[in-house]
């Protein structure tokens, strides 16, 4: 468990710099091509790490939801949005945006069940917690 809220607080961390990084890219190359960019020196890292892992089942990708395969298409669509987001909001507000649209979203997703996932029950308390979110938000964004 411990290695997985560590893992979660690195993912937090490469996707906030990432963000930035794609940004200052966009500014003096574009932005589709920034996530061409991006994707494309990914698939080249996976394939590398692939090598070393050979992690690959391509008989298991047989039995996966043809739909599930749309994940690059979702990985382009949120490498154009973080980078706008981000030019015109800030990383800051923008990381925090996002992260209510992730909470609000993965909790949906949770509740019923939906793309396999198994289904939690409804609680006050998670709802308390995004408006917690809302609220640390208002107060960050506060001007004096």
């Amino acid at each position: 468990m411990f290695s997985s809220i560590i893992t979660a607080l690195i993912s937090g961390l490469l996707m906030s710099v990432q963000g930035v990084f794609n940004t200052r890219v966009t500014e003096k190359a574009g932005v589709w091509f920034t996530a061409g960019i991006v994707h494309f020196t990914a698939f080249i890292v996976c394939l590398i790490i692939l090598l070393f892992t050979r992690d690959a089942n391509v008989e298991g990708l047989k039995m996966v939801n043809k739909w599930y395969l749309l994940g690059g298409v979702l990985g382009a669509g949120i490498t154009y949005t973080v980078v706008v987001a981000m030019a015109h909001l800030g990383p800051a507000y923008a990381v925090m945006l996002i992260l209510i649209a992730q909470m609000v979203c993965a909790y949906l997703i949770e509740l019923f069940g939906w793309f396999g996932t198994e289904k939690a029950s409804f609680m006050w308390t998670k709802l308390v917690g995004v408006a917690i979110m809302v609220v640390g938000i208002i107060v960050f964004q506060w001007k004096k």
